[in-house]
């Protein structure tokens, strides 16, 4: 990634863009920051982009209120072009148009030299052959279609042996508990429905309990 755009898109800034942003950068309420919001629920700094590699790094600052990626809140989250950030009562876009569109050409399986049907359009509000879903009321057109950019994330590279190991033993562990929980649900042809016994859910609940006691643990060492 090159230096990267932002424009708020909700807010009391709404409509700037920063173009050409180089990183590290930081985000928040207070003079000195690379964007400065007025916005009375952002901290002071609230947040930090970090280039690792060829990707970009979120980091929460242990901010009042939090950050959210594409509606997800998150402490540390690698960011892609059309991510949407959420700090306070601002919401900003991640990239240019030719970044989102280049992405979702890649996403769509088109190449990028202009010959892709599918093209992103900032003024219309539209990404023709997205996978667009709605992320909430009162949410526009446009924003939902962004988040049809979400992507599996990438298994993390350059790791050890050991690093490599310690990974397959946890998806492992994930994939053996989900593998469980589908066998024990009850499909219902009829109706299209899938039901589980509370038991079941109760599963399903640790299991995502223990997810988010890992990510946190991942996320702060």
């Amino acid at each position: 990634m090159s230096d990267i755009t932002i424009t708020i898109l909700h807010g009391a800034d709404r409509g700037k863009v920063y173009r050409q942003l180089a990183v590290p950068m930081t985000i928040g309420r207070e003079e000195g920051n690379s964007i400065q919001l007025n916005d009375e629920r952002v901290s002071r700094c609230h947040l930090k982009v970090q280039r690792d590699n060829d990707r970009l790094v979120l980091t929460d600052l242990d901010s009042t209120n939090g950050t959210k990626v594409n509606g997800q809140e998150t402490h540390l989250r690698i960011l892609r072009y059309g991510d949407l950030i959420a700090v306070g009562r601002s919401l900003m876009l991640i990239g240019s148009d030719e970044q989102i569109a280049q992405r979702m050409a890649r996403i769509n399986g088109k190449s990028d030299d202009g010959s892709s049907s599918s093209s992103y359009n900032r003024e219309a509000g539209s990404f023709e052959g997205s996978l667009g879903f709605d992320i909430g009321e009162g949410t526009p057109p446009q924003l939902a279609n962004l988040l049809g950019l979400v992507e599996p994330p990438e298994v993390p590279d350059h790791m050890s042996a050991g690093q490599a190991a310690q990974f397959c033993e946890i998806l492992e562990y994930l994939q053996a508990r989900l593998h469980k929980l589908i066998e024990s649900a009850d499909i219902d042809e009829t109706t299209q429905k899938v039901n589980v016994n509370f038991s079941t859910w109760q599963r399903l609940l640790d299991l995502q309990a223990r997810l988010a006691t890992l990510v946190r643990s991942v996320a702060n060492p």
